[in-house]
């Protein structure tokens, strides 16, 4: 297996001034990891206006310190590289405010020292962001797989199709998809396996590209399926696709 190094390489090139691609990294990272980073925040009890400045600020901070530049793929998933980095910069954060309301200087202040002061428990915090991560990875897939579909001209037939992939708030049965896709029974149920497994080979690159061997490609999809197999999670507010072309 050719064993991607997308993330890691170019995001550590992203932290170095002027290097080529730099900005297009940054707003690469900007879009892909917003939601888990800002979903953590949130859940440390800071308000709207607060967890999107420093959203921000902590993606600003990444680059600015060369902070990914030092990420090591060979250390570990991506996913726990950021939110280890992030609850440093969260404690960091709460140790300036804390030392400008006593009227002194920004005094470093640890993770283990801060965190116990923070708003709301770091668990579940650490259950949210892992939830928003997967549903970045499912996203991108099938981002991915509807610009293929589009590409190929197929995308009337990925609209009905797409409604058998994880995330569709309705599932219609399989005589009526293949009525509207215009195919037979047979030729639809064929059509709708060959994207389930595309589908699950775009999830595995997605995954491929946040960690740091081929042997936790498994581990990390096994990980995320639990996360979002919980009864508490609703994916069709996020997944949910338009209604099938008529």
């Amino acid at each position: 297996m050719d064993f991607p190094t997308t993330h890691w390489s170019v995001l550590a090139r992203a932290s170095l001034d002027g290097a080529p691609g730099a900005r297009r990294a940054l707003e690469d990272l900007c879009r892909r990891y917003w939601s888990p980073l800002h979903q953590f925040i949130r859940s440390r009890g800071y308000s709207e206006t607060d967890a999107e400045d420093l959203t921000q600020g902590f993606l600003l901070h990444l680059l600015e310190h060369s902070t990914l530049g030092r990420a090591d793929r060979q250390f570990g998933r991506f996913r726990s590289f950021l939110l280890g980095a992030l609850t440093r910069f969260l404690a960091d954060d709460f140790a300036r405010r804390r030392a400008q309301k006593r009227g002194g200087g920004a005094a470093h202040l640890s993770v283990e020292e801060g965190a116990p002061e923070l708003a709301g428990p770091a668990e579940p915090g650490e259950v949210l962001f892992d939830r928003e991560w997967a549903l970045v990875i499912l996203e991108n897939a099938l981002q991915t797989a509807q610009a293929e579909s589009e590409t190929a001209g197929n995308a009337r037939a990925f609209a009905v199709l797409r409604r058998f992939l994880p995330g569709a708030l309705e599932t219609p049965s399989y005589e009526q998809a293949a009525t509207q896709v215009g195919l037979g029974l047979a030729a639809f149920k064929s059509e709708l396996h060959r994207l389930r497994q595309r589908f699950r080979a775009l999830v595995r690159q997605e995954i491929a590209n946040t960690v740091s061997a081929p042997h936790e490609i498994d581990e990390e999809m096994d990980h995320l399926q639990r996360v979002l197999s919980d009864p508490g999670n609703d994916l069709t507010a996020r997944l949910e696709p338009p209604a099938p072309l008529s």
